[in-house]
């Protein structure tokens, strides 16, 4: 009798076979989810240095070699084209699809960039008894961009896109000591309190992803997010570019465990 799928593999199954296109937030616990861009070759070098030169909003897990779908490194069988619940493809910096698979359009110039996620993080934040206001609502984690800039790295630059969890302050005390063991998925928060002091406008209305309650005596507790590269690209306007959609992630067959600094 064939063993059954690990939770890792069978999320990307259901991917590939279109029966998965919702949020996989809190999906496959224990498993690292990833961030995506792909880009041509001739833009691989400027966005490798983007990553190394922004690793909080761009923790880099792997890099696929030109025009391959595979990623080894990061789970068997995977395949970039298909293995996303949904993608974002973006022609001269504008969102034109949201298709559940990109084969139709997938080259052989391109080169697929796998970014850490804060999905990752929130396992470590539940285990410590701290609140996740999105995977408690059932919804996306509501994310913005700020008025933060990143590092420029050849075409490459923008603003930063910030993720937002609320919780007591005494929790977000907490929640810098336990997501600073995970740099490679974000790591610490960049800001807590305040939005309007990262060029936030309106905290109930998210650039991407869906609002979620903020109870009284709770301040909003910001991570740097891997939807910031999306930011780039709106600002940078590439002839072409492929991505997640905010929330859609590679479920990968890594160990979140695996990822503790210490």
């Amino acid at each position: 009798m064939n063993a059954q799928p690990s939770p890792s593999y069978q999320a990307r199954l259901d991917a590939r076979s279109g029966k998965l296109t919702s949020s996989t937030a809190n999906l496959a616990p224990g498993h690292v989810q990833a961030n995506l861009v792909i880009l041509p070759k001739t833009l691989a070098a400027d966005f490798l240095l983007f990553c190394q030169r922004n690793p909080k909003p761009c923790p880099l897990l792997a890099m696929s070699d030109p025009g391959d779908p595979a990623v080894p490194e990061l789970g068997r069988d995977i395949d970039i084209r298909s293995d996303i619940p949904r993608y974002c493809v973006w022609r001269n910096g504008t969102l034109v699809d949201q298709p559940t698979d990109v084969k139709a359009i997938w080259r052989d110039d391109l080169v697929s960039f796998l970014i850490g996620c804060s999905f990752s993080f929130e396992e470590a934040m539940l285990d410590s008894g701290l609140p996740v206001r999105h995977v408690e609502q059932g919804c996306n984690v509501p994310m913005y961009r700020t008025a933060i800039a990143t590092r420029a790295a050849g075409v490459f630059s923008g603003p930063l896109v910030v993720s937002m969890r609320p919780m007591k302050a005494a929790e977000a005390i907490r929640a810098i000591q336990v997501t600073s063991r995970f740099p490679s998925v974000h790591g610490a928060p960049v800001h807590f309190g305040d939005p309007a002091l990262i060029g936030i406008a309106d905290i109930g209305r998210p650039d991407y992803g869906d609002a979620v309650e903020i109870r009284a005596g709770e301040v909003p507790v910001f991570w740097a997010c891997g939807v910031t590269p999306q930011a780039v690209v709106a600002a940078v306007r590439p002839d072409f570019c492929i991505t997640h959609a905010p929330g859609h992630m590679l479920v990968t067959d890594l160990l979140n465990s695996r990822l503790a600094a210490f």
